[in-house]
């Protein structure tokens, strides 16, 4: 008996990996994924990744511009 599943939200990174999940957990869960990626400072290559995750079966696509945070949380006091 699998579990009812409403909505999954996805660290997505816009690769293979992430992509082919996205579809599967769609299939499996038949529930609502949102797919959420950092900008951390990748600039253009962050261009394609909301059309790409909503072509493979995410309805929503969050991507928060992070560099600020990332900085001062982890580059900082490295």
């Amino acid at each position: 008996m699998k579990m009812q599943v409403k909505k999954i939200v996805l660290a997505y990174s816009g690769g293979l990996d992430t992509s082919v999940i996205i579809k599967w957990l769609k299939e499996q869960y038949d529930c609502e994924i949102i797919a959420f990626a950092a900008d951390l400072g990748q600039g253009a290559e962050l261009d394609p990744v909301r059309q790409k995750a909503l072509d493979t079966a995410a309805s929503k696509v969050y991507i928060e511009h992070l560099r600020e945070e990332f900085v001062l949380v982890f580059v900082y006091p490295m």
